[in-house]
């Protein structure tokens, strides 16, 4: 259907195709916990403290390689592998330092300083899921994207002085993950089934 010039200039028409649009601030990451810090008295007892204290997140960034064939003299460009970003959240430090110590003791399971536990042989045991959810404004999920066999690699240092006041402290996580389920929503907000996509991590 061609658009006329009225339309193109439309105000109502362009809040029409924009709804509210999508906010970023209306967002949620939950995080499970891996196997060796599950325990409901012991450091990892509250995992809804991630989701309420992860100030700021990102939907991963993806790619696509590019395979350049050579052909009498011309480029023929096929798909090559699907790859995606690290993941990075900024997380807020509470009074006792709970997700903190969480990625203290998940970088230990990990890799133990003292050198008594290398990797371990059992992947779940240090590897966790992680779901962002994404809201709409009346509070309904617009898109959940799951990172599936996650594990912090880095962690940011956490700075100290006593010229800082009226701050709290928060400090970033990166994570690592083997693959992603981007689950699409119909437009009542129900959760339809996801697309799994695979990572050349």
């Amino acid at each position: 259907m061609a658009t006329t010039n009225d339309e193109l200039f439309s105000i109502s028409r362009f809040r029409e195709k924009l709804g509210t649009g999508a906010r970023a601030n209306l967002f949620r990451c939950f995080l499970t916990a891996p196997n060796d810090l599950v325990d409901p008295n012991g450091i990892f007892g509250d995992e809804s403290k991630f989701s309420f204290l992860c100030r700021s997140a990102a939907i991963p960034a993806m790619s696509i390689g590019v395979i350049e064939v050579p052909f009498r003299g011309r480029r023929v460009k096929v798909p090559g592998d699907r790859a995606f970003a690290d993941w990075t959240v900024t997380v807020i430090n509470d009074e006792k330092q709970h997700m903190r110590k969480i990625m203290d003791e998940w970088m230990g399971i990990i890799n133990n300083p003292d050198g008594e536990r290398a990797l371990r042989d059992n992947e779940n045991d240090y590897r966790a899921n992680i779901d962002i959810h994404h809201y709409r404004g009346d509070g309904s999920v617009s898109r959940i994207y799951t990172l599936f066999n996650a594990f912090p690699t880095d962690v940011s240092a956490i700075d100290l002085s006593y010229d800082s006041t009226d701050a709290i402290q928060e400090f970033t996580i990166t994570f690592q993950y083997t693959h992603m389920d981007v689950g699409g929503t119909s437009e009542n907000g129900d959760a339809s089934a996801p697309a799994s996509v695979t990572s050349s991590r």
